[in-house]
């Protein structure tokens, strides 16, 4: 899941969302107030959610084949060749500080979070990791009370133990999993880690998304970070293979970065243009739906009683945390 876009679901601000091609860095689009444009956008973040969704399937089927840095590597290789044209188009106006928080961001978000993440991947299922994913608002939420100094009340406060009881189900309920391929504790909680190290991308981010538009954080954001990895890679994980990859291996990692990284941001950052974050942020719960849903299946993986109970809790709770944030005072249209 693209981290940028999760913290425009969470954000509180009182001012409309930027555009996805804004003329200014610092201007900002009133959000459709048609019927039409509303279902249009929320239909792409729905789109762009399911995509996500994919993203630990198909690098569970290029993990069968390659390491984890190799296959982090290409899928951020395919994003950015998808992001190319707009590199191009998008010129950046970043100040020397800004290009260090954006660098500084990036390293937190592409290299750390997504190779810790997918050595999660490597230990556990696609539907237990999909399901872990479900966390992520929650801790937005921890985020938001602790960095951001935003109040939480007694129902958002509900839904972070009831959430925290939900993944804690998950993990143990695979624990005592001891076939091959089968879920883990320890790759469950990688990737509950992996989140939490986002976290710091997101709130590195959040100043830079004020003065820029996410097309241009995002794109050049992708791009450092496929550079970083072609550094950092090599280094930790040895070189890429080239020859010896099969052709399905190459389309999970061609669809990973391409739908799942670039296509899934541009859906996403276009649909906050038409309707309110607070409104569509329940839509980021088809993430851990869809992925778990392949996982089962598609790749025939077995999720337990307490997993399904687990799933069920960590979804419910975020879409509490989500539906009870206001929308933004700017659009009375769609209050």
């Amino acid at each position: 899941m693209t981290i940028s876009a999760s913290l425009y679901t969470y954000r509180r601000s009182a001012s409309a969302m930027p555009s996805l091609f804004p003329c200014h860095p610092c201007e900002s689009e009133t959000v459709s107030t048609t019927a039409n444009g509303r279902t249009i956008g929320f239909a792409a973040c729905a789109l762009a959610s399911s995509f996500w969704g994919c993203g630990f399937f198909f690098g569970k089927i290029a993990l069968a084949e390659m390491g984890v840095g190799s296959m982090v590597f290409y899928r951020f290789m395919f994003a950015t060749i998808g992001l190319l044209p707009l590199l191009f188009t998008h010129r950046p106006n970043f100040t020397a500080a800004e290009w260090r928080k954006l660098l500084l961001a990036t390293f937190l978000g592409v290299p750390l979070q997504f190779l810790v993440q997918f050595t999660g991947l490597s230990l556990t299922t696609v539907s237990h990791a999909s399901l872990m994913v479900g966390t992520m608002p929650v801790i937005l939420a921890i985020g938001a009370v602790v960095f951001m100094h935003e109040r939480l009340g007694l129902l958002g406060w509900m839904a972070l133990v009831f959430s925290t009881c939900g993944a804690a189900l998950i993990a143990l309920g695979g624990h005592h999993n001891k076939a091959a391929g089968g879920p883990s504790l320890t790759g469950d909680l990688l990737v509950v880690v992996s989140l939490m190290i986002a976290l710091g991308w997101i709130l590195l981010n959040k100043s830079l998304l004020q003065r820029h538009s996410a097309i241009v954080v995002t794109a050049y954001g992708t791009a450092a970070g496929t550079l970083m990895l072609s550094i950092v890679v090599p280094i930790a994980y040895g070189l890429p293979p080239v020859h010896g990859v099969s052709p399905k291996a190459w389309a999970a990692l061609a669809a990973s970065g391409i739908l799942c990284t670039a296509t899934t941001t541009l859906l996403w950052n276009w649909g906050m243009t038409k309707v309110p974050a607070s409104q569509a942020g329940v839509l980021l719960n088809m993430e851990p739906l869809m992925g778990s849903l392949l996982g089962v299946l598609v790749l025939h993986e077995f999720l337990g009683a307490l997993a399904y109970v687990g799933g069920a809790m960590i979804v419910g709770a975020a879409v509490v945390l989500t539906a009870q944030s206001p929308a933004p005072p700017a659009d009375p249209a769609l209050v």
